[in-house]
């Protein structure tokens, strides 16, 4: 037998599952490290940063559905991962980095990812989008593969965010047809 799910406990838990903070889990050193062992991919990238649109060069790391990315190829921690659920990647041109390429939401919703910040905190990332500039087209037409390769669609969530959109709708198509009854009874 299996439970209906309703609009209103569709939407709350929607609604719980995108709030629900990403975090780097705990690590004594060897889980990380069996991690990047064998990656799907690998290498020096530009990364464009969030608030401050300035250009760092990080080692990034593809494995396990997520990107992660460290300052230094000795680093055993990353300083952030992007997990590649419901993403898009795709080439994007941009004036001040050749072979950029990008990846986003395709809802414009924030990106549910991780990094750390000067003094070490991890913090939840704020990106819509993050864009990254390879050495060569060739090289970022094959991240741009790889990555795509690494996507993972969650058809639960994809239910859950097509149901809160119909349930948005039909309270606004009530909405209105509340407000038409209103005018309606004005005028008479």
């Amino acid at each position: 037998m299996t439970a209906a799910i309703y609009p209103a406990n569709s939407s709350s838990l929607y609604d719980s599952i995108k709030k629900e903070p990403f975090k780097i889990p705990e690590d004594d050193g060897n889980d990380l490290m069996h991690t990047f062992f064998n990656p799907d991919r690998e290498g020096w990238l530009w990364k464009q940063g969030g608030r401050y649109k300035s250009w760092k060069r990080r080692w990034f790391i593809l494995n396990d559905n997520c990107l992660y990315y460290f300052e230094f190829t000795t680093d055993k921690e990353p300083r952030g991962i992007i997990p590649l659920e419901n993403v898009q990647v795709r080439d994007i041109a941009d004036r001040s980095k050749p072979n950029c390429f990008e990846i986003f939401s395709p809802d414009s919703d924030i990106i549910k990812a991780c990094k750390t910040d000067s003094e070490g905190k991890v913090i939840e990332g704020k990106h819509t989008v993050y864009r990254m500039s390879a050495g060569t087209a060739e090289d970022r037409q094959e991240w741009i593969k790889c990555i795509k390769a690494s996507i993972s669609e969650h058809p639960f969530y994809n239910m859950l965010a097509v149901r809160k959109k119909k349930a948005q709708h039909s309270i606004r198509r009530r909405n209105s047809a509340s407000a038409k009854q209103s005018l309606l009874s004005v005028k008479l």
